[in-house]
């Protein structure tokens, strides 16, 4: 159950928002450059993977940055505390992504591997990769958006203990709209991960969220609703799957 609020995941949720809301503006005689780096920090008040809280329902900090090539090509890194429940005792995540965006018509798809790497676990079998692709598109305000992301099999997903190696698919849908002549935007998330493994912990569920931002200058206030239909327990007993509002700052360059 390694690993937001919002979207497929956390660090792919940072690097779309760095692109989108931090890209330089340059003035119309100036070329744009072949080479675009954004970024950002954020402090949420709790880190939700899939409707799962990775720190406990506790605040966590965050941050990334993202190297764009005009030809659709990206590498980013993206981090984020979390509670030594989640890999072996790390309190740290450290996501490495490469990616290919390209926009045909009014579509815009996106494919590409995430590499969850956990400093701190002690040598333990903690880290996995993860390819992901997604399919969206924009009409007016709104935007939709498919996704699906499948992790294969490694004994870092295993629910034994590492003795065989278990596999992970996280398939989601994902609406968005800004709200016309407003500094606001709306959400909603609908997603679903396939088990057994480490990351359903057992059976598979659904989690859910719907949340509203405030965009102002660099900063984007965003609040939002999460919920699944599994029940979870870390080892200080809180239920670490239920229902819970969660806020966040985020600042982007």
């Amino acid at each position: 159950m390694r690993k937001s609020i919002l979207g497929l995941s956390a660090p792919v949720l940072a690097a779309a928002l760095a692109a989108a809301v931090s890209a330089p503006a340059f003035a119309q005689d100036e070329p744009t450059p072949a080479l675009t780096v954004t970024g950002n920090a954020a402090v949420v008040t709790d880190y939700r993977f899939r409707g799962i809280s990775q720190t406990d329902k506790r605040f966590a900090l965050q941050g990334g940055i993202t190297v764009t090539h005009e030809s659709g090509f990206y590498v980013s890194t993206w981090g984020s505390s979390i509670d030594d429940y989640v890999a072996a005792g790390s309190d740290q995540e450290l996501d490495l992504i490469a990616g290919y965006s390209k926009t045909i018509g009014a579509a815009t798809v996106d494919v590409g591997v995430l590499y969850y790497y956990y400093p701190g676990s002690g040598g333990a079998n903690t880290d996995f990769v993860e390819p992901y692709a997604s399919i969206k598109g924009t009409f007016g305000p709104a935007t939709a958006k498919l996704s699906a992301a499948y992790a294969p099999k490694s004994r870092a997903l295993s629910v034994d203990g590492g003795l065989t190696k278990e596999d992970n698919l996280y398939v989601a849908g994902d609406l968005s709209a800004s709200i016309p002549n407003t500094p606001l935007g709306v959400s909603a998330h609908l997603g679903h991960s396939f088990g057994p493994s480490y990351l359903t912990i057992g059976k598979e569920y659904t989690d859910w969220n719907i949340g509203a931002t405030y965009t102002w200058s660099h900063l984007t206030f965003g609040v939002s609703y999460v919920d699944t239909d599994k029940s979870l327990y870390s080892p200080s007993g809180r239920n670490i799957s239920k229902a819970g509002v969660v806020g966040s700052i985020t600042a982007s360059f």
